[in-house]
């Protein structure tokens, strides 16, 4: 895995808020490889210090305990700094329903707090973690950046409220910013376990525990998977953009393409079970659906394509194959 082919300088120091977690842990890793100074800023609330273990002793790499929600923390994390990668935030719809303040506190405080810190210290860019929660009850398909719904639930509402404050940002301050609306990301390093956990890891650790996958509601919902190398490439292409066009702007973060539950669950079966044969014949449990959710998702990448040369590489099918892999490698009995 490499992000050499983007052609990214190597003598620059980029902050990684949220460095210890799935993808802030990945961008970390790729950055490095690249030649790049790296600071992590990660409270480890959710980030996890193995995910940082194949670097931590890397002479360019810098971690830094703290909290967005800490103006001084952020200062500190943005001195010298050349671009902020920021993926620090509480993820996860049904986190945010349990507890709708804690989720404000980290992804609208913690949001306010960087952008604050990024433009004291003139920085060049901050790139951040937007989220397709955003589209909430538009029915619009494939979506497209500039059509949204009202948001379904508190973390839709913080994801977009971070699209405000940085187009503010930057018509008030003129620092340039540019949101990425992931889409379901999975890969290496994605947490399996707690009870928020994504559906692909969560998924994966049960099959392999010979337990049946529990799918919220009939299995027809879908979703526009995104393989993490993906999302690599794209913090890259919006980081180092000279285009003025491309800037202070959103883009869909995806491969373009969906998947529902049920086609999710059958690939990852056949893939598991080039490893334990005995996967292949375990059921699945249909459930109630999920507070909050939005039925379908599904992307234009067209903007990001025309704008940012977006060209992801890879698919569900290649992705998962990798994904599975590497928990089997790691995780597996």
């Amino acid at each position: 895995m490499s992000i050499k082919p983007f052609h990214l300088k190597s003598d620059l120091h980029i902050l990684v808020t949220g460095g210890a977690g799935f993808i802030g842990s990945n961008l970390c890793e790729a950055l490095l490889e690249n030649g790049n100074k790296v600071t992590c800023l990660d409270n480890f609330a959710t980030g996890k210090r193995e995910n940082l273990t194949a670097f931590a002793n890397d002479a360019k790499f810098t971690l830094l305990e703290g909290d967005i929600r800490n103006l001084a923390d952020c200062q500190k994390a943005c001195e010298g700094v050349d671009y902020i990668l920021h993926q620090a935030a509480l993820g996860s719809v049904p986190r945010s329903i349990n507890d709708p303040i804690t989720s404000n506190h980290v992804n609208v405080s913690g949001f306010l707090n960087m952008l604050v810190a990024a433009r004291d210290a003139k920085v060049k860019r901050m790139v951040y973690a937007a989220s397709s929660s955003t589209y909430g009850d538009s029915t619009s398909m494939p979506k497209v950046e500039e059509v949204i719904g009202k948001p379904l639930s508190p973390y839709a509402i913080t994801k977009y409220v971070n699209e405000l404050y940085a187009d503010v940002f930057a018509k008030t301050y003129g620092i340039e910013t540019i949101g990425l609306r992931y889409f379901n990301v999975f890969g290496r390093k994605q947490d399996p376990n707690g009870a928020y956990a994504a559906v692909i890891p969560k998924f994966v650790m049960q099959l392999m525990a010979h337990e049946s996958p529990v799918v919220n509601g009939d299995g027809s919902f879908s979703r526009d998977f995104t393989y993490i190398d993906n999302v690599i490439q794209m913090n890259v292409r919006a980081m180092t953009t000279t285009n003025p066009e491309a800037v202070n702007t959103v883009y869909n973060t995806a491969y373009g393409e969906r998947t529902d539950l049920k086609e999710l669950v059958a690939l990852l079966k056949e893939y598991l079970s080039s490893y334990d044969s005995k996967i292949a014949g375990i059921e699945t449990i249909y459930g109630p659906q999920r507070a909050g959710d939005v039925p379908h998702s599904l992307a234009s990448i067209d903007k990001a394509k025309n704008l940012l040369g977006y060209d992801p590489q890879f698919d569900i099918k290649t992705g998962l194959k990798e994904a599975v892999d590497w928990y089997w490698e790691h995780l597996g009995q």
